[in-house]
């Protein structure tokens, strides 16, 4: 116990003197009257650390919360709707890079799972295989080659555009005021032989894109007859499948066209959709390459080739979470293969 003695004029001033040295837990041990005037009162206290001196408080830095790569890419999966199946397997794959870069980790699984062959822009040595676009009705295909048409125009390639969609109302004239704007003249098709007579005439030509139009991937007749269109000629069939659909229906719509030789997916409406598990899901099934994707309305851009880090972001805007120091290297050079162009082949 810590005793004190407290001087003062009054007694009121002496208890004042005792709470501020002291505290509310003072105990009065002794007061007398001071023959020279004033009061005098005597406190104790229990001894505590309180009242020790000590040197000045620092108030600890909070520790950073660890970051749980697995669970944050589980999470992201889960939100976008990822069967549980291959989930799965992306989980495993995450889990297998040292980084605490959720969207890094997730970009290597993608990669180990996926393949990524974008298409031509038509800046290669000589001219590439025409790509003809297919895919059910209203998956953006026109759009698509007016966005790939306009990529290669702005980089002075040569370009040829041809139309088979001459059914469907405004199709043909939708395409043509695109091209118009690009100066471009549009070829318009009605049957395989005239598509393979459009074809011969734009040899040489650095990009040839050919639209089609909609199919149902489960009429057999619809399906016969875009088969007998794509061997009009030395064509790469091109699937244009929309973000946002559902899992299941969406393989199914990949396996259907993968057995007309498709074999890279470009995706749409990335600008609008929230859960791309269908895609993820369509590709796994049917063995499909991701190659671009459109992620705004405007034919001048929003067109980009798609890698595993770029997928990643997509799906996990806002996660990315800076590398410990010492494993920057081996997550740099990581991230430096996951965005190239094309990092791994067509299946």
């Amino acid at each position: 116990m810590r005793l004190k003695s407290f001087h003062a004029k009054t007694m009121s001033e002496a208890m004042k003197a005792v709470r501020q040295a002291l505290g509310d837990d003072a105990i009065i041990v002794a007061t007398r009257e001071e023959e020279g005037g004033g009061v005098r009162v005597t406190a104790a206290v229990e001894e505590d650390d309180q009242y020790a001196p000590s040197a000045p408080r620092v108030i600890p830095k909070p520790a950073e919360p660890e970051v749980d790569v697995g669970e944050l890419v589980a999470d992201a999966l889960h939100r976008h709707g990822v069967p549980a199946a291959l989930a799965e397997q992306l989980i495993d794959a995450a889990a297998g890079l040292d980084t605490e870069d959720a969207t890094l980790a997730l970009g290597a699984a993608l990669d180990a799972l996926f393949n990524f062959h974008p298409l031509p822009d038509g800046t290669a040595r000589g001219p590439a295989r025409p790509l003809v676009f297919v895919g059910p009705p209203g998956g953006g295909k026109t759009l698509t080659i007016a966005k790939l048409a306009a990529r290669a125009v702005f980089k002075k390639r040569s370009v040829a555009v041809v139309t088979t969609d001459t059914v469907r109302a405004g199709g043909v004239e939708q395409l043509s005021g695109f091209m118009r704007l690009l100066k471009i003249k549009l070829h318009r098709v009605d049957d395989p032989e005239a598509l393979g007579g459009a074809l011969d005439m734009s040899r040489g030509v650095d990009l040839v894109l050919v639209d089609t139009a909609g199919r149902n991937p489960f009429d057999d007749q619809e399906m016969a007859d875009l088969r007998a269109l794509l061997a009009a000629g030395e064509v790469e069939p091109v699937l244009v499948l929309p973000a946002g659909i559902d899992a299941v229906e969406a393989a199914e719509t990949g396996l259907a066209f993968r057995k007309l030789g498709v074999k890279r997916m470009l995706v749409t409406r990335l600008d609008i959709a929230r859960r791309l598990g269908s895609l993820l899901f369509a590709a796994h099934r049917a063995r499909l390459a991701f190659c671009d994707g459109s992620i705004a309305p405007k034919v001048a851009e929003g067109l980009t080739s798609l890698n595993p880090v770029a997928l990643a972001r997509l799906m996990m805007p806002g996660q990315e979470k800076a590398a410990p120091k010492a494993a920057k290297s081996k997550v740099a050079a990581a991230a430096h293969a996951m965005s190239s162009p094309s990092s791994r082949t067509l299946p």
